[in-house]
């Protein structure tokens, strides 16, 4: 038994010793540049105010939006939605992505009321 010890202790410390690799310090490094503290700043306000020349509606400007709701009924669903109490339960939120059943039935108060 102590030799089956010696040996799986003797294994363990090999792989121990493989699988372990540090990796070197080499202190702060030095930066070298050529460019000037106004320059770099100059860059930088031309590039804020270049914008993001990758995104597709970088250089399409401002787009125009036509709204076929009624300004009323759009309000109307807001507030419904902002009094519902379980319009922000997310299935993902629960157990096997599923809203529990009591939190389904439309008696549920999540308001307490006063004992008189």
């Amino acid at each position: 038994m102590n030799a089956s010890k010696i040996l799986a202790a003797a294994a363990l410390s090999l792989l121990a010793a493989a699988g372990a690799h540090a990796e070197t310090y080499d202190g702060v490094h030095t930066v070298n540049s050529t460019v000037s503290r106004a320059e770099v700043a100059s860059q930088a306000v031309a590039a804020a105010r270049a914008g993001n020349e990758y995104g597709d509606g970088a250089s399409a400007g401002a787009q125009a939006f036509n709204s076929t709701a009624d300004r009323a009924t759009v309000q109307a669903e807001a507030v419904a939605k902002a009094h519902d109490p379980l319009a922000s339960l997310d299935r993902r939120a629960f157990y096997r992505d599923e809203v529990p059943q009591a939190y389904k039935k439309p008696s549920v108060s999540f308001t307490r009321q006063a004992g008189l």
